[in-house]
């Protein structure tokens, strides 16, 4: 086998595209609205305007879609927003869900 032949087989392999992940907030009866707005605009740099409209929808439908992202984004900010509640002392809670 030729090192052309070696590195044309390299080559062929097919990238795939990772999965994407729907973060989303739940609805608890302790967060406070500023308090979600907050969250929103720090670890998911959400406009003030952007960031009160979903705090709305978690607001009012129990739960609100944050943005979609690959795992390891999105799995790094749930956690980091579980952190900075727990810190702040609210039980905000985050989860993600994978799209298909």
């Amino acid at each position: 086998m030729e090192i052309n032949e070696k590195i044309q087989t390299e080559y062929n392999e097919e990238l795939k595209r990772p999965f994407l992940y729907e973060v989303i907030l739940l609805n608890d009866d302790y967060t406070t609205m500023d308090f979600v707005i907050d969250i929103l605009m720090e670890v998911f740099q959400k406009s003030k305007e952007d960031a009160s409209l979903i705090m709305l929808d978690v607001h009012l439908k129990g739960k609100g879609t944050v943005g979609v992202y690959t795992f390891d984004i999105a799995s790094t900010k749930v956690i980091k927003v579980e952190e900075l509640a727990r810190k702040s002392g609210f039980p905000l809670k985050a989860d993600l869900y994978r799209i298909e």
